[in-house]
């Protein structure tokens, strides 16, 4: 038979549609005509398939072979592709009965000598294959990632032999088998390590059983960056199919999955980042840094050095913990779900508000640092916690401080009970958010005034109402009352500084 079709899967952001590889063989000249959008990379496969095919010993057809990947209007790139064409060409030319491969999908990049090379993108197109019912052939290379894929019957092979010996049913393909996925054993930084600044201890406590964005703000060499790297450690370990949405990420991102498996995102990105960096882009959209830190923690030091425009990109991501990236043709959909976790100094010197060294920076100066962040992107932090300076007697005490261990069963016991309401405090919508609250008449005449006099925003208000509601699930009380709502609207400082006009102080 002169026509055969292979099953194969597209990698676009986080999806992965299916593509037929059709393959036609025809009287005339020889040759090999590609269509269906393919890019650079698949154009030259041509090229890598006819020398694997002839390396392992396979017949090259020398007629003219018309390949056509469907559907036609989506764009194709990337070396995926190589492994299903070769087989097409077996199949239409004889060499391989064309209904071997009909329960199966296949992806794979082919070495000159037929040695198959990993590729990326594969645990989403394993899911795909799970959702469509059908086993998968993935390079050696790919299989413990493919595998991750509960349900799917994943065949490894290291060469085009070992595949075609399979189909042909000369030697099988074992089904690869990985087992509950290891967690990766990294040694957080402990809690224990930071001396002093309780308020600042706590708001990092707060943040990580609610889930709410945090910033920190005080004098260089105050602990702010210590702090933030600690709170991966009292964060509670990923579900399995929290795991599963990280590691997709990374794998489209060609980053490592098995070494990773687990662990919560800690992303960094340096302050000179783009906006592209950061969210996601580009001509063949990828995932950004708040993809990369989707279920866990988004770290950016500096704020105010990072440009403007960058920072404003945040803005809906934080709110619809998802990005969409729109080009002409086509839109990608990235998740974002990240907790923000930010440190800033005062002003451009960092030493405003500092007893240890005097502030030189005048007060236009200072206004224009701090005018860098913006009114809603403040709107969207939580928790914004001075961290000032320590005297000499706290440093010097050897006295260790809480240990994170503690810390983080208090975390997992808050969590349990919002798991009972079914959201995360920093996710819960305003509906339920003012049920869960309960607030007497009372209080609500009381906060409302509290509102008017420090000018918060309408989402200020229910971000308050968040962080009292999580500080109620730390403390294991029954409803919100007043002094949960105090120390709430005592970690809003920013907003009430800006407001007032004024430059960030110590003390």
């Amino acid at each position: 038979m002169s026509l055969a079709i292979v099953r194969t899967r597209a990698s676009l952001g986080l999806e992965a549609p299916q593509v037929l590889i059709e393959v036609h063989l025809s009287n005339g000249l020889p040759g090999v005509t590609l269509v269906g959008l393919p890019e650079t990379a698949v154009r030259e496969s041509r090229e890598r398939v006819r020398s694997a095919l002839l390396t392992a010993g396979f017949e090259f057809p020398t007629r003219r072979i018309t390949l056509n990947l469907a559907p036609a209007d989506l764009p194709k790139d990337g070396g995926r592709f190589d492994l299903p064409i070769a087989l097409g060409i077996l199949m239409a030319s004889g060499q391989i009965p064309v209904e071997a491969a009909q329960q199966l999908e296949v992806i794979g990049e082919l070495a000159l000598d037929g040695t198959l090379r990993p590729v990326t993108g594969v645990l989403p197109t394993a899911l795909a294959a799970r959702a469509a019912g059908r086993g998968l052939i993935v390079p050696a290379a790919n299989a413990d990632e493919a595998a991750l894929a509960e349900g799917c019957q994943v065949f490894a092979a290291a060469h085009l032999l070992a595949v075609v010996g399979h189909l042909l049913g000369r030697e099988r393909l074992a089904a690869h088998q990985l087992g509950t996925p290891p967690r990766a054993e990294m040694v957080q930084p402990d809690m224990a390590d930071v001396k002093g600044q309780h308020q600042a201890r706590r708001a990092l406590e707060v943040a990580a059983a609610g889930g709410h964005n945090l910033l920190l703000a005080g004098p260089p060499g105050t602990g702010k960056t210590m702090l933030a790297s600690r709170l991966a450690g009292i964060l509670p370990p990923l579900s399995g199919d929290e795991a599963l949405e990280v590691a997709a990420v990374r794998s489209v991102c060609g980053l490592s999955i098995m070494d990773r498996w687990g662990q919560r995102p800690f992303r960094n990105p340096h302050h000179t980042s783009s906006s592209v960096a950061l969210v996601g882009g580009g001509s063949k959209p990828r995932p950004g840094e708040i993809s990369l830190a989707h279920h866990g923690v988004l770290f950016l030091d500096e704020l105010p050095e990072f440009d403007r425009h960058v920072l404003e990109v945040l803005r809906e991501p934080l709110e619809s913990a998802q990005i969409l990236i729109s080009r002409a043709n086509h839109q990608r959909r990235f998740p974002a779900r990240f907790q923000l976790v930010a440190a800033m100094n005062p002003c451009p010197c960092g030493h405003l508000g500092d007893p240890r060294q005097r502030c030189h920076c005048s007060p236009a100066q200072i206004q224009r640092y701090q005018s860098r962040l913006s009114g809603p992107l403040l709107d969207r932090i939580d928790l914004q916690v001075e961290v000032p300076a320590l005297p000499a007697t706290q440093l010097t005490d050897q006295t260790p401080g809480e240990p994170s261990a503690s810390v983080r069963q208090r975390v997992l016991a808050a969590r349990e009970r919002q798991r009972a309401r079914g959201w995360l405090n920093a996710q819960l919508p305003g509906p339920e958010l003012e049920a869960a609250c309960a607030l007497s008449v009372a209080e609500r005449e009381w906060f409302a005034g509290v509102l008017d006099r420090l000018k918060l925003s309408a989402r200020a208000y229910h971000r308050v109402l968040r962080v009292a509601l999580t500080l109620t699930d730390l403390g294991e009380e029954s409803r919100v009352g007043r002094p949960q709502l105090m120390e709430a609207i005592g970690y809003r400082q920013l907003d009430r500084l800006l407001n007032a006009g004024d430059p960030l102080r110590g003390g």
